[in-house]
């Protein structure tokens, strides 16, 4: 088993220093013992003006089968019977050579060279060679892997004996890759893509796999033509690890677009776990100060309920919120019941929850069969995955599962998935997102998705003096870009809806107080008259945003973020 890697070399440049990227002397013939064999370094040219260094596998046949192994590396290409003693596994690239570059050139891989740093981030005239690849889809499949990524590809089939041409081509090719490319990258790719063609990994695939491959493809699997093909054949295709994978590697899509860090897009869930599915809890002080504990807590039995209990005018709960006579009624529970309303009122059926977060409004979408539709998105993968699990759509009737859908998106682009439905709420979302990025959600929303209803809830500033835990100054969320006061939010409103032909109403959320208003506001937006065919610079124009919001400096970034729509 058999890579090489050449570079040439200039006056400024020579080409030996591959040898400090690789972290592997020239001069020298080194050793390394793996677990199937022995690899082998050494450079079989090493002048300024040009460099080979080779990586030479000898794997131990009798090594692989005592790991358990054999039998199934040889990919079904033998009888069960002989799999674990013949096969291809010493001599054609594979899993066995990626595992053997993640060991022998580990620092290379990731980009680290202590010695001379400075060439780490500088591009190489590299010329890969491969003498014997296992092709599972032939030629065509190794060109369309490699070309995207800048290599020009050359993949020569290997025939099965080239005394005997009739017989045909092996599945095996020649595989020369020459471009210009970091050391690093062309590695991290061949990590990742010789496994891949070979397509029959030699160990157990487990849930670290998916990291190995995130880290691998970093900045260049997220936007491959094939990177579905990839990740599937990567963690051999075990359905529940490819979902995953594919999930984080939107999610790293959309940082890369958004020029940040994918852990910043993925911020919806506190570090705090999630131990039980359907305890309904927000961190948020906004609901923190009477903590939303029961999402049944409040609603009365009426399907038209709009948000009050029998005894909420009679008394104050916590932070001057209304209390029942068992318990206190949250603010949580205040605004679920408001939208709810609102939807109902509506005549909507099939509806987004924008920024779904954990599923809260979802699962109580659910429970009224009035809504035969319910989508949630969120940028965060693991809100999503705790949606899931709090929905339990593992275990959801058939009939149940069909009214619901959660899939990962960014309300900063357009997306066609989100049109064609009756309403779409973002609930506690658009104080999540920088100032700037407003008209970018507005026009997702109002100028390409479009429903007939939406409705928009967020914190009403003005009410944060009621709050006794809240200091003076501060926002109910440190994610929070900004709060508005009622004013502030009801010019926004009111410009969106001029701007793409709906109307809008006010309507408070949770006790009003005479002085300060309710502690959340909510508009709610019906379609005055179809789509007027706005593009998206007329419709959203950063220059037409309220005016700057009530906040503090050491609330809000001092740099522009990634908008975050999950609900706090």
């Amino acid at each position: 088993m058999f890579l090489t890697i050449s570079t040439t070399g200039t006056v400024d440049r020579p080409a030996t220093d591959l040898g400090f990227l690789l972290h592997k002397h020239p001069d020298k013939a080194q050793r390394f013992s793996t677990s199937h064999g022995t690899a082998h370094v050494f450079y079989p040219e090493a002048t300024p003006e040009r460099c080979t260094a080779a990586l030479l596998l000898e794997v131990d046949p009798v090594a692989l089968v005592r790991r358990g192994r054999g039998k199934g590396a040889a990919g079904g290409s033998v009888h069960p019977s002989l799999a674990q003693y013949v096969n291809d596994r010493p001599y054609a690239a594979s899993s066995l050579l990626a595992v053997a570059l993640g060991s022998v050139f580990s620092s290379a891989l990731k980009g680290q060279c202590k010695a001379r740093p400075e060439l780490v981030g500088q591009p190489l005239p590299l010329r890969l060679e491969v003498p014997a690849l296992p092709a599972r889809g032939g030629a065509e499949l190794v060109v369309r892997l490699f070309e995207p990524l800048g290599w020009t590809v050359t993949a020569e089939p290997i025939p099965l004996d080239e005394h005997f041409p009739e017989w045909g081509d092996s599945r095996y090719v020649r595989l020369v890759l020459e471009g210009e490319l970091r050391l690093s990258e062309a590695l991290r790719q061949l990590y990742v893509l010789l496994p891949v063609l070979d397509d029959a990994k030699h160990y157990w695939v487990a849930s670290d796999e998916v990291e190995k491959l995130v880290r691998s493809g970093e900045g260049w699997l997220a936007s491959h033509p094939e990177q579905q093909l990839i990740t599937r054949r990567f963690l051999a295709r075990r359905w529940s690890l490819t979902q995953e994978a594919l999930e984080r590697l939107e999610l790293v899509r959309l940082a890369e677009a958004d020029d940040t860090e994918a852990e910043d897009l993925d911020n919806a869930v506190t570090d705090a776990p999630d131990t039980d599915p359907d305890t309904d809890t927000d961190t948020d002080p906004d609901t923190d100060p009477d903590t939303d504990t029961d999402p049944e807590a409040g609603p009365t039995a009426d399907p038209d309920a709009t948000g009050t209990t029998s005894g909420a005018e009679s008394g104050d709960g916590p932070q001057g919120l209304p209390e029942s006579a068992e318990r206190p009624v949250s603010l949580a529970v205040h605004r679920r019941e408001a939208i709810l309303a609102a939807l109902r009122a509506a005549g909507a059926s099939r509806v987004l929850d924008l920024g779904c977060g954990e599923g809260r409004l979802v699962a109580a979408l659910l429970k009224d069969v009035r809504f035969t539709e319910v989508v949630g998105v969120d940028v965060s993968v693991r809100a999503l995955r705790i949606a899931a699990r709090r929905l339990r759509l593992d275990r959801m009737s058939e009939r149940q599962a069909a009214r619901v859908r959660l899939f990962q998106g960014s309300l900063a682009y357009t997306d066609g998935r989100l049109k064609g439905y009756d309403a779409a709420v973002l609930s506690e979302v658009i104080e999540h997102l920088d100032l700037p990025r407003l008209p970018a959600l507005e026009y997702a929303v109002f100028g390409a998705a479009r429903p007939a209803t939406v409705v928009v809830t967020t914190p009403n500033v003005e009410y944060n003096v009621r709050w006794e835990s809240l200091p003076a100054g501060r926002v109910r969320h440190a994610d929070h870009r900004f709060e508005w006061t009622r004013e502030e939010f009801r010019r926004w409103a009111r410009e969106v809806a001029e701007r793409h032909a709906y109307t809008v109403d006010f309507r408070p959320v949770g006790p009003e107080d005479p002085e300060v208003g309710p502690p959340t506001q909510m508009a709610v937006f019906h379609q005055a008259q179809p789509a007027p065919g706005r593009t998206p610079t007329e419709s959203a124009t950063p220059g037409r945003t309220p005016t700057e919001p009530t906040t503090t400096a050491t609330d809000a970034p001092t740099d522009p973020a990634t908008p975050k729509e999950t609900a706090a």
